[in-house]
């Protein structure tokens, strides 16, 4: 069933449909499915209702060998990075097609596995997965290198070439787009990839690497091997074939992966961490209804586990109170927990046990620091077999309390009122991330005074989390060193070659 049709599915006919789903549980190496090694596996849990989903073969170092082995000996053989630009770029347009053509059974994956809403799934995932395929196929044959202005004996060309192997670990949030993220410029600059997805939502990108191979893609170019992070990840990052590793996640284990490279063969880093992004809110916004719809969105969309998530809403004084009664009113009707297989839900539940209670201590911590818990911050009456936390938004808290601070992950909002545009720009500077933020003005000179000063990768005006595959996405400080999405992503899994030539006698 393709993506549109998907959309008009029923709450009962996602449920037959998921009970009849196959799914695929091994490790994909050399375009085959196959068990891990040492035939371990790991339980994904569906986080909705806590019961088993499937039994995942858990690869360790050994299957890393084994998927380097086969990624190395298809980057010798050359069939993918010599392989004419546009007959690439045919593979991962094809392979766009199937992604849609396949919509139901990868937003099914997706919802059973990490709880996201099904409706999200289809909406705004998969088409974004789409998207990034198809952008990052049409720059294919857009790379090019440049010849210099030499003497007239010489001839110099500064090429650019594909990196070899790239080793690549997502994270849970959106499994297959923080993935596609990845693999998508990597294989179109003609890398071979060996991807580790997170543990807590790995199906989803192994059904996504066969599809790569029924779109024409050749073995072992694309290979995915499950396991844990600290076991499976840590082979990657520290594996000597492997030229680049680009990874998505916390920023503790960022810091890790650096320190492999470094122990390893000095491969390249592309880290993309932790956000504390704050939405600053000028008494002088045009309209007031717009700026609150973004600000819940930008905190509550996918239960706030979004790693640019808004979770720091500065508020000016003058419209605070207008603010928060606005806030509390829309983010009630806008969301409610429910069922992730129900068309109608808009808030799904937290990843695991473990993370809705890390969630929990934080809105603890928060209230116990002095912050002034508005709404929200508990499990839902009804709903204590899955992960579920209530929206919560806390108020009058400054930039000293942990909740203002600490990357929470979850659907947690806190209000740090200010009086003046320095003070506002002050608070968002004072965090140790840098990825996103927003500023709301009607005044021109005030926004671009205030994009100049705030510390973040990607700023919004009047806005917040819009853009495209153009917009480079990726952060300061330590929210990484890196940039997702757009030509400077494929170009960063290229590297350049001076080639002079002699052509004198």
């Amino acid at each position: 069933m393709g993506l549109e049709n998907s959309k008009t599915l029923t709450l009962a006919e996602w449920k037959s449909r998921a009970a009849e789903l196959k799914i695929e549980t091994g490790l994909f190496i050399n375009g085959t499915y196959t068990d891990a090694k040492s035939g371990a596996r790991f339980d994904s849990i569906n986080p909705a209702t806590g019961k088993i989903v499937a039994s995942v073969s858990c690869g360790d170092e050994d299957d890393i060998d084994r998927a380097v082995a086969s990624a190395k000996s298809a980057w010798k053989e050359g069939s993918w990075r010599f392989m004419d630009p546009r007959d690439r770029m045919a593979v991962l347009i094809q392979l766009a097609e199937l992604i849609g053509e396949n919509s139901e059974e990868l937003a099914l994956l997706e919802c059973l596995d990490m709880g996201k809403p099904i409706t999200d799934v289809l909406t705004i995932d998969l088409p974004e997965v789409i998207v990034s395929f198809r952008y990052f196929a049409e720059c294919i044959d857009k790379i090019s290198g440049s010849v210099t202005n030499t003497a007239a004996d010489a001839l110099h060309m500064i090429l650019k070439e594909p990196l070899g192997i790239v080793g690549a670990i997502s994270a849970w949030n959106y499994p297959m787009l923080m993935a596609v993220w990845k693999v998508a410029p990597a294989l179109a600059a003609g890398n071979c990839v060996v991807l580790k997805p997170s543990e807590r939502a790995p199906l989803s990108c192994l059904k996504l690497a066969e599809l790569f191979i029924s779109a024409g893609g050749p073995p072992g170019v694309f290979n995915v091997v499950n396991g844990m992070g600290h076991v499976a990840g840590k082979a990657l990052a520290l594996h000597p074939d492997v030229a680049k590793i680009s990874f998505t996640g916390s920023t503790a284990t960022g810091k890790l992966i650096m320190t492999y490279a470094g122990q390893s063969n000095l491969k390249r880093v592309a880290l993309e961490t932790g956000g504390k992004s704050p939405q600053i809110f000028m008494s002088d916004l045009e309209d007031l209804d717009k700026a609150v719809d973004y600000a819940i969105g930008g905190i509550f969309d996918n239960a706030g586990q979004v790693c640019n998530a808004g979770s720091r809403l500065l508020v000016h004084r003058d419209i605070q109170d207008a603010f928060i009664r606005k806030f509390i009113e829309k983010s009630k009707r806008a969301y409610q927990p429910g069922d992730p297989l129900n068309p109608q839900t808009t808030l799904g539940p937290l990843v695991t046990k473990a993370h809705q209670q890390d969630v929990l201590d934080k809105i603890a911590r928060g209230v116990a620091e002095g912050a002034e818990l508005l709404i929200g911050g508990h499990i839902p009456e009804g709903m204590e077999q899955g992960t579920y936390v209530q929206p919560a938004l806390f108020n009058n808290a400054d930039n000293r309390m942990s909740i203002s601070r600490e990357e929470v992950f979850g659907p947690v909002a806190t209000i740090i009122p200010f009086q003046s545009e320095e003070e506002a720009i002050a608070i968002a500077n004072d965090s140790d991330f840098g990825l996103a933020a927003s500023v709301w003005t009607r005044d021109l000179n005030r926004a671009h005074r205030m994009v100049k000063a705030v510390e973040a990768g990607v700023l919004w005006v009047n806005c917040f989390g819009d853009g495209d595959m153009t917009q480079p996405f990726g952060g300061y400080k330590q929210s990484g060193n890196t940039r997702d999405k757009s030509i400077e992503c494929l170009l960063g899994y290229t590297q350049s070659k001076s080639a002079w030539i002699n052509l004198g006698s």
